[in-house]
């Protein structure tokens, strides 16, 4: 199908090309100096000690988790949002957890509710992993409370949100506030080199884990042997293959520099909505995060319309050639998560049968906000007529 406007689009140039195209000349493609580069910057720009490039987001929760060496007991759980991509539920099966799902605070704040993340504790909690939704901070404070009062690590999901402060925590960047911060790159994320990822702590054991559970739990590296550093290595414990490579970190490192006026633009998108929808006053129609569209990444552009609404509105949006998502359906409600602990969520089921998600990206002109949000209003008071 040809879209009018897409849900999501890379911005990638000649920038991109060049260093690609010098890193193939370089002759090294795998983990080598270009990831290293990023490693550094993204840390760098982050404000944390260590980062560890990896082969793409799930990796690096799967090795937050590892790490954290969650299930290592046949009991432990992980308290998590089932309003949520389903890599982290995933990889908490993966290492032999019991994923733990917690309501969100409200339709228009989908982030995990510190209240039910509190009543959800046990003696088997062993990690509480928190998902920053469309780059706008989950309530860390009251959620790293909770946790110290408990002696219980925080896994932050900030997939969503590179380069992002939380400006109710000092400041600090999103993904730096926990014990192990998550990201991802895949190519509708903020910056992008198709797949790829990072982890970073400031701990410096966790980091030693992380950095030997990327590479087989092997003491050196390809680049290090190769630089003369090393001539041989020894294994630790056992790891993965979860490296990034170089071709793939060329890509990142321009990505890197692009961010800051990427997530800008995407802020000032992101307040053009809330602006538009807040001016239509329209009943049970909510721009999700308006009261902060400038406090965030504005990785997700979402929209909760009335009950009953949301297909129809989906389908003649696609009529238009505008393009729509759902971020996201509950995890779960998935076949793979029947019987998982999952009562008492009824914000997060009923966001997820009103919530569409909007085009939002650099790239998007200003005037498609407009024509947007007024065919959402047109459908739906055709929709208020018929009925």
């Amino acid at each position: 199908m040809q879209w009018k406007y897409v849900l999501s689009e890379p911005d990638l140039g000649p920038e991109e090309i060049a260093a690609a195209s010098a890193c193939i000349a370089s002759g090294w493609l795998s983990m080598g100096p270009r990831t290293r580069a990023f490693e550094t910057a993204f840390a760098e720009m982050h404000g944390v000690k260590h980062a560890f490039a990896v082969a793409n987001g799930t990796a690096a929760l799967h090795i937050a988790l590892a790490a954290l060496q969650v299930g290592s007991n046949a009991t432990d759980e992980v308290i998590q949002p089932s309003m949520s991509f389903v890599a982290a539920a995933n990889m908490t099966k993966t290492v032999g957890a019991k994923p733990v799902f917690a309501d969100i605070v409200s339709l228009t704040e989908p982030t995990i509710d510190p209240d039910d993340i509190a009543r959800r504790i046990t003696p088997n909690t062993r990690a509480i992993v928190v998902m920053h939704y469309g780059g706008y901070a989950c309530r860390m404070a009251e959620i790293m409370a909770l946790a110290e009062r408990h002696a219980i690590p925080v896994i932050e999901d900030a997939c969503h949100a590179p380069g992002q402060r939380d400006v109710r925590m000092g400041g600090r960047h999103l993904g730096t506030i926990g014990a192990i911060g998550c990201f991802s790159f895949f190519s509708n994320k903020n910056m992008t080199c198709g797949e790829g990822g990072m982890v970073v702590t400031d701990d410096d054991r966790l980091a030693d884990r992380i950095k030997a559970l990327r590479s087989h739990g092997m003491t050196t590296l390809s680049w290090d042997r190769h630089q003369g550093r090393a001539t041989t290595y020894d294994v630790t414990l056992n790891g993965f293959n979860y490296r990034l490579d170089d071709l793939r970190a060329a890509l990142a490192n321009v990505q890197l520099a692009k961010l800051p006026s990427a997530n800008a633009r995407r802020r000032a998108l992101a307040k053009r909505y809330a602006e538009a929808f807040g001016a239509l006053r329209l009943p049970g129609v909510d721009y999700v995060f308006a009261d902060r569209a400038m406090d965030g990444t504005a990785h997700v552009g979402a929209v909760v319309v009335p009950e009953g609404d949301r297909d129809r509105v989906r389908a003649v949006l696609a009529e238009r050639g505008i393009q729509t998502s759902l971020h996201y359906p509950p995890i779960h409600l998935f076949s793979a998560f029947a019987g998982s602990a999952a009562e008492g969520l009824a914000r997060t089921e009923e966001l997820s049968r009103r919530v569409i998600t909007l085009p939002l990206f650099p790239g998007l002109p200003d005037s498609a906000i407009d024509e947007i949000v007024a065919a959402i209003a047109s459908i739906l008071q055709a929709n208020a007529v018929a009925a």
